[in-house]
């Protein structure tokens, strides 16, 4: 407020001067015309200030925060929850041994599980005792308890998680409880204020503000929800707790930080509400999520990709590769395509398109407008259903899990043979603890040649894996980014 104040007192004072440098270069105003006129020039430097000091006042105000809490903030709740560790892992899990050395491996004790207890936070949805909270707040909990702002206790029932989501639902048998309004995270934009509400460090209702920093923030490993990121105060224990508007209403999940000490450093992300009530659906209904897949492999377009495919700016997800049998394949897709909009909405950036393919119920049509050899064109792509293990359900069988290897494969890409002569196999997933992860393969290598002999096809290859010899290391080649790569690879 200082500053304002010593910035109005330099503008009025810069006026006065102004003011009596041009009355004093008017030599024929009489004495009492002067003194009118500078009366005249007070009066109207006086309601300039006046004017001033009100438009910071305005500048400097800030919500009711206190209303909102006291209105909104008896439907926080604190989840605490009670469970215990996994034992270690079976020594099955281990790699490969010497026989001399198996033995005691074999017979060390295994460790017992360890009780643990954790918090997190949550808010009521519905009167009958539905609540909303992170999914990692009760994972592999044993007993969930909830405390209300009454201090009253319930014990809670776990209807469903989804930890693409990082969102689970709980039930608590109790009526007439006080409810938060939802509001709608698509309307919220950068700049505005929000209130999280908590139990940071086991600190019960906990209220913290801020400003929204940026919407639709991916985060590594996060393809699914498009956070809203805030500078509101959020800690360990905040998690599954509400951000509200200005309003009264949530708008988002309190769920992650970015920290390099654990606590608070300015960087808080929510998942968003249209988001979150989505999956609380689903879990209400089926309890479990269904999410759709469209199966491309996507990248950023950056200036000189933009111009190469004759965009004006930078936008859009470009297609690296379409997957067999997926519903982009049977839509026409290729690779080099880059989508413009899905179902309606524009993509700025190649992932904002995971969380919009991810909502829409499967087996729904979409239309995809697509820029393909300097032209824009329209796509009809049937959504199908994404598995567990984040491919199709109806590809999951497709028998190109190729036994002993530990990876799945798929054919090349026009494009990817004319690199390649022809010759290999794509790499699309390696299992970890894999021989091909041993090897350093990674998803999207192209394996080029097993034990000395190119590879033509999927089958040529699994025909070669079955030759191999097992225990004794074996020279691959592959194909990564236009660099070809040696490794040695053991089968069991």
């Amino acid at each position: 407020m200082a500053n304002y104040i010593a910035q109005d007192r330099i503008f009025v004072r810069s006026l006065a001067q102004a003011s009596q440098s041009w009355l004093g270069k008017r030599p024929f105003v009489y004495a009492s015309a002067r003194n009118s006129s500078m009366v005249k020039v007070t009066t109207l430097l006086l309601i300039m200030l006046s004017a001033l000091f009100t438009a910071n006042a305005q500048a400097l105000q800030v919500p009711d925060f206190e209303k909102l809490v006291n209105d909104h903030g008896k439907a926080v709740v604190k989840v605490t929850v009670t469970g215990q560790t996994g034992p270690a892992e079976s020594t099955n899990q281990l790699p490969e041994l010497p026989p001399q050395f198996r033995y005691f491996f074999d017979n060390l004790p295994q460790q017992q599980p360890q009780p643990r207890s954790g918090f997190g936070s949550g808010f009521i949805i519905s009167e009958d005792g539905y609540i909303v909270t992170n999914a990692h707040v009760v994972d592999n909990a044993d007993e969930v308890r909830i405390l209300l702002t009454d201090r009253s206790e319930y014990s809670a029932e776990i209807i469903g998680s989804d930890e693409r989501s990082d969102i689970a639902l709980l039930k608590i048998e109790a009526d007439d409880l006080p409810t938060v309004s939802l509001g709608d995270s698509d309307d919220v934009n950068v700049g505005q204020w929000v209130l999280a509400i908590g139990s940071p460090f086991g600190f019960e209702y906990t209220a913290t503000q801020g400003i929204v920093s940026a919407v639709s923030r991916s985060l590594p490993n996060e393809n699914y929800v498009p956070f809203i990121q805030t500078d509101a105060a959020v800690n360990p224990g905040n998690s599954g707790g509400p951000l509200f508007d200005t309003e009264g209403n949530v708008i988002g999940v309190n769920a992650q930080i970015y920290s390099r000490s654990g606590g608070y450093m300015g960087l808080s992300f929510a998942i968003p509400i249209n988001v979150a009530m989505s999956v609380v659906e689903q879990l209400k209904s089926n309890g479990y999520v269904s999410r759709g897949w469209l199966g491309v492999y996507i990248q950023n377009v950056d200036q000189p990709l933009a111009e190469s495919f004759g965009l004006q700016r930078p936008q859009g997800a470009l297609v690296s590769r379409v997957t067999d049998d997926s519903p982009a394949k049977q839509a026409g897709v290729q690779p080099g395509d880059v989508i413009l909009s899905f179902n309606g909405t524009d993509i700025r950036k190649s992932s904002d398109l995971p969380p919009l393919v991810g909502l829409v119920p499967v087996g729904e049509d979409v239309e995809m407008q697509v820029q393909r050899n300097n032209e824009a064109i329209t796509l009809n792509v049937t959504i199908a259903e994404l598995d567990d293990d984040g491919r199709a359900t109806s590809s999951a069988e497709n028998g190109k899990n190729e036994s002993g290897l530990g990876v799945v494969i798929g054919e090349l890409s026009s494009a990817q043979k004319q690199s390649t002569g022809g010759i290999g196999v794509l790499i699309e997933q390696v299992a970890p603890d894999s021989p091909a992860s041993a090897a350093g393969m990674r998803s999207g290598d192209i394996l080029v040649s097993f034990n000395q002999t190119n590879i033509t096809s999927p089958r040529q290859l699994q025909e070669l894996i079955k030759e191999a010899p097992r225990g004794k290391p074996v020279p691959v080649l592959i194909q990564r980014n236009s660099q070809a790569l040696f490794s040695a690879l053991t089968l069991n």
